[in-house]
């Protein structure tokens, strides 16, 4: 990747430190990786100011949605969209959005449909959790606020919705940061079955598929998140307030449908639209990602995940994973949130 410094880096540079820290993360580069020595491990600061919540939300209509987001940074800065996965919400972000503000990025933070403040703006609208719905949102989102192009980042849900921009718009797309690397699927990968061991990570889905799992969501929805939080991340210790936080997130009207209707679509269980087939069809083609890369995974991550070298040479720019190290698990941006920063920063100046 290129080594070279912009504008916003030298400007940061002014105003924080820039500190080594090995032990923070490790950096690896994949034999497919296009990249060629790895950059510094150097993080946006050791020590950060730990936000409590985002100062205000905004609202805006954004093509089926009022989109409900925070907001940081100058709003003339180069654009950065961090995007959440399920079961969490924007507070993924709260220590990062700051320090990316800090290096002069605009970065927006959006709740996905049925998370948060987020609303349909019709309800005669299907309550669609499939795939390529979410990217749609996100691009309305980006016309709404006249965005011709960002830098992408996202974990999870995220990540799977930023990879299919990166695949299906690179235009809008100037570079990505993907949480446990390529993550685009189709309902006929998802009709495969896995060996018994990896098919027993995906129960929540099996469960989901099911009326009674339903009803157990909707009941238990707070319960059932923090059981998947301390799997997903068995080492890291998050506080109640950390959760509750959250959690209130999950309280939105649409929650339950869209978390659902997500997993039955994944296994061929339910519909999606037909407006979307025609991007699902690309999608299930496997598109390369050629719009410049990074990778993160933490190395304690609890959540099914792929090894980076199945997907490393799914990224035809330039390319680079990194290890996240000390205990790290699925919600990479809340738990490393140097190391995320570090990776946008990294990617975006490329």
């Amino acid at each position: 990747m290129s080594q070279g410094t912009n504008r916003h880096r030298r400007r940061f540079l002014g105003g924080a430190v820039m500190t080594v820290a090995v032990a923070q993360f490790g950096v690896s580069n994949p034999a497919a990786a296009q990249s060629g020595s790895a950059r510094p491990t150097s993080v946006l600061s050791t020590n950060p100011a730990r936000d409590t919540t985002f100062a205000s939300l905004k609202q805006v209509d954004a093509g089926v949605l009022n989109v409900g987001y925070a907001e940081a940074g100058p709003v003339d800065g180069p654009a950065v969209l961090l995007l959440h996965g399920w079961p969490y919400d924007i507070h993924s972000y709260v220590d990062v959005a700051p320090l990316l503000a800090s290096a002069g990025y605009r970065v927006i933070v959006p709740y996905l449909r049925g998370y948060g403040t987020t609303r349909f703006l019709s309800s005669d609208t299907l309550r669609n959790g499939q795939p390529s719905a979410l990217a749609v949102d996100i691009v309305a989102l980006m016309d709404a606020l006249k965005i011709e192009k960002a830098t992408l980042a996202g974990y999870d849900w995220g990540a799977r919705t930023a990879n299919i921009i990166a695949a299906l718009w690179p235009e809008r797309c100037k570079a990505m940061v993907s949480v446990s690397g390529y993550l685009i699927g189709s309902q006929e990968a998802g009709s495969m079955p896995l060996p018994p061991q990896a098919e027993l990570q995906w129960w929540y889905q099996f469960y989901f598929a099911t009326d009674r799992g339903r009803a157990g969501y909707d009941k238990y929805r707070h319960d059932f998140s923090r059981l998947i939080w301390q799997l997903a991340s068995p080492k890291w210790a998050f506080d109640d307030a950390t959760f509750d936080r959250s959690a209130a997130a999950f309280d939105n009207p649409d929650h339950v449908s869209i978390v659902i209707h997500n997993y039955r679509w994944r296994l061929g269980l339910a519909q999606g639209e037909p407006k979307y087939d025609a991007l699902e069809k690309r999608l299930a083609e496997f598109p390369v990602i050629t719009v410049p890369t990074i990778t993160l995974e933490g190395d304690a991550n609890g959540a099914p995940h792929p090894e980076p070298a199945a997907y490393a040479k799914k990224f035809s720019g330039p390319y680079e994973h990194r290890n996240v190290t000390g205990g790290i698990g699925h919600n990479l941006p809340q738990e490393a949130p140097q190391a995320f920063a570090q990776a946008v920063v990294d990617v975006a100046e490329i």
